[in-house]
């Protein structure tokens, strides 16, 4: 039974809430609020809804420090709509521009990766109902070496194995990488109570009246006025935290996912639910998104409706941002042009391929544990069984046991311990693979490689499944990323794992680039996209990045740089040696050696983390050459 009045839409949310089974009575939820219509559509909605689902609520805020005071007013509108509603607050801040500047990676991933490294922060904090008072400099370091895909692994786990807790989340759950801000100490954590309140609407009216009556006791009985927690981190007590992803952001998502292309997992888009583990693997929360079946032009009116008034981001408007793009030129003329439902088509599609990756999810698991078998390469096990040889003292005749701890460990014992993948070979029965559908083989080889940290794309699939399947193939080696490499048997297909004994220099690479275009480059960890920027548009870009298209003569491609060659960044007097400029940034190996450059003929026109050379630049008000550089997913990556 609703405690009041109840907006129509409202009534759909908790439908939504309910059906998707997203919250409990007594859940402490945190609703995650940046100022803008959704995020503020969403902590209006729940309000509305708490008594009915019988939930704790407060407000969470992540400060970006990207628009300067305009972060600041959004902060403080947020704080006082907290205040207004008597809700708990919990804030940060953290130097995005400048993370991103140091990871060399875009703005955009830099701002995820803090702001869902706080929300995991409260989430684990909430877990023993209280955060631990710690020094800021230990807190800094604590969650820089943590990330919430981390998970426990099989209690038989190889050594070497690095677990990827993707494979252990279901249907409407997915795991994303957190990163840890360096600002946890000015987390603030803010009970407040204040009686006014405004009154605009009926619906208004209706839901702003039982609040003015509780908090109103309430200052009677506390004495009112704003309490605000120490500066010490304050304990959260939460299990869930809400974020106001709408049916538009799906569509959006699955979209860019398309074009830039993407499998079934990758059209599942946005995922109603996110599971956060702790760093043992244990259950920490949940970060949901009960708005992912809500256009943003339903909340616009309920907030019209309500005569709640909302923060605009300017950063919106930037067409820098690929999502801006999307959201302003391909979504419209896609809706005007060929379907007005688009949209509504797009996030059916997402949420079809969520079903389908939910069995084929469950179909991969047996198959990883039955029909691929895992064994321990030869060499990896002499390692290990050196380690606790039984040796005869010829002095004393006594004989001991050599171990770990009495020595340091070998070249070879260190390299498993400290390998990015799976030191396990993997074989298949050639049999059963051939007489399985195409899908099934590609499912199989897909999973394979994930479970070992082998970034196969597509092409190497289908090289394979054409191996496979060859007629005179046995006893072929093909040659797989990162030093993997399959062999072909009369009955066997098996993945051999690279041979850690000899230390093996990193391989050059080089890839073609086109313009506008995308590569991945697993060696350096990073997707190098190439950007056409229009006349007039440069607005939203960094001057000092953007090259003009006319001294860029021949094909773009990127590869790592070579001994001998240098770099002429804008803003030096000349050039030097790249080998100096990393060590200036200390850029350590193998990181070093694999580092990325664009050329275009004979010449480096961009190195990753330096701006582009002067003379290349575009000139203010002419078209660009973007090149930009973000981080693959860890899962994908080399791992080093």
């Amino acid at each position: 039974m609703y405690h009041c009045r109840v907006h129509p839409l409202a009534q759909r949310v908790l439908s939504q809430i309910r059906r998707q089974q997203l919250m409990r009575a007594g859940d402490r939820v945190a609703v995650a609020v940046s100022g803008g219509i959704d995020s503020i559509s969403l902590l209006r909605l729940v309000l509305e809804l708490r008594h009915e689902l019988g939930i704790v609520l407060s407000v969470v805020h992540f400060n970006h420090k990207l628009r300067g005071a305009e972060s600041d007013a959004d902060h403080e509108f947020i704080a006082q709509l907290a205040r207004r509603y008597d809700l708990e607050f919990y804030s940060d801040s953290d130097d995005v521009a400048q993370h991103a500047a140091e990871e060399h990676i875009s703005v955009e991933t830099a701002a995820r990766e803090l702001r869902y490294g706080f929300f995991r922060y409260l989430l684990e904090s909430g877990e023993s109902g209280a955060v631990p008072s710690r020094p800021a400099a230990q807190i800094r370091s604590a969650f820089r070496n943590r990330r919430a895909e981390s998970a426990a692994p099989p209690e038989s786990a190889p050594r070497g194995q690095k677990a990827d807790s993707s494979s252990a989340l279901k249907g409407t759950a997915e795991a994303v990488p957190f990163h840890e801000s360096s600002a946890r100490e000015s987390i603030k954590h803010t009970s407040t109570r204040h009686p006014s309140r405004e009154h605009t609407s009926p619906w208004h009216e209706s839901h702003d009246r039982e609040f003015a009556e509780e908090n109103f006791e309430k200052n009677e009985t506390q004495g009112g006025g704003l309490s605000t927690g120490s500066s010490e981190l304050a304990s959260a007590h939460l299990n869930t935290i809400l974020t106001g992803h709408t049916l538009d952001d799906q569509a959006e998502t699955v979209l860019m996912r398309m074009i830039r292309g993407s499998g079934v997992r990758g059209l599942g888009g946005i995922h109603p639910r996110i599971v956060v583990e702790d760093e043992d693997g244990e259950f920490s929360g949940e970060i949901l998104r009960p708005l992912l079946a809500i256009r943003r032009r339903e909340l616009e009116q309920y907030l019209n409706d309500i005569g709640q008034t909302w923060r605009e981001d300017s950063s919106n408007a930037e067409d820098r941002f690929t999502r801006n793009r999307v959201r302003k030129l391909v979504v419209p003329l896609l809706e005007h042009e060929f379907n007005p439902a688009v949209a509504e088509n797009l996030a059916e599609l997402a949420e079809i391929a969520r079903g389908e990756e939910d069995y084929w999810d469950n179909e991969v698991s047996g198959w990883l544990g039955t029909t691929v078998q895992w064994s321990e390469p030869d060499w990896a096990r002499a390692a290990w069984q050196r380690a606790t040889l039984v040796q005869i003292a010829p002095l004393s005749g006594k004989a001991s046991v050599r171990s770990d701890e009495d020595e340091p460990p070998s070249d070879v014992r260190s390299r498993i311990d400290n390998a990015h993948g799976l030191v396990m070979n993997a074989s298949v029965s050639r049999i059963w693979f051939l007489g399985e559908p195409v899908a099934v083989q590609r499912r199989l080889v897909k999973a394979v490689g994930e479970h070992a940290r082998i970034p196969l794309e597509f092409k190497h699939i289908e090289e394979i499944l054409r191996a496979a399947a060859a007629e005179e193939a046995s006893g072929k080696e093909l040659s797989l990323p990162l030093g993997w490499k399959l062999v072909v048997e009369p009955e066997q297909l098996v993945f051999v794992t690279p041979d850690l004994r000899d230390a093996v220099a990193p391989k050059d690479y080089e890839y073609e680039l086109r313009v506008p275009g995308e590569v991945m480059v697993y060696e350096a960890g990073s997707s190098i996209e190439v950007l056409l920027v229009p006349a007039g548009a440069e607005a939203g870009y960094n001057l000092d990045h953007l090259l003009d298209p006319r001294s860029l003569p021949g094909p773009l491609r990127v590869r790592n740089w070579r001994p001998g060659e240098r770099f002429w960044p804008a803003h030096t007097k000349s050039p030097k040696k790249i080998k100096e400029l990393l060590q200036e940034r200390h850029i350590a190996q193998p990181q070093r050696r694999l580092w990325p450059v664009v050329v275009s003929g004979n010449e480096i026109v961009w190195m990753r983390g330096f701006s582009p050379p002067a003379k290349l630049l575009a000139a203010p008000g002419r078209a660009g050459v973007a090149i930009v550089d973000t981080p693959l997913p860890a899962r994908l990556t080399t791992g080093l």
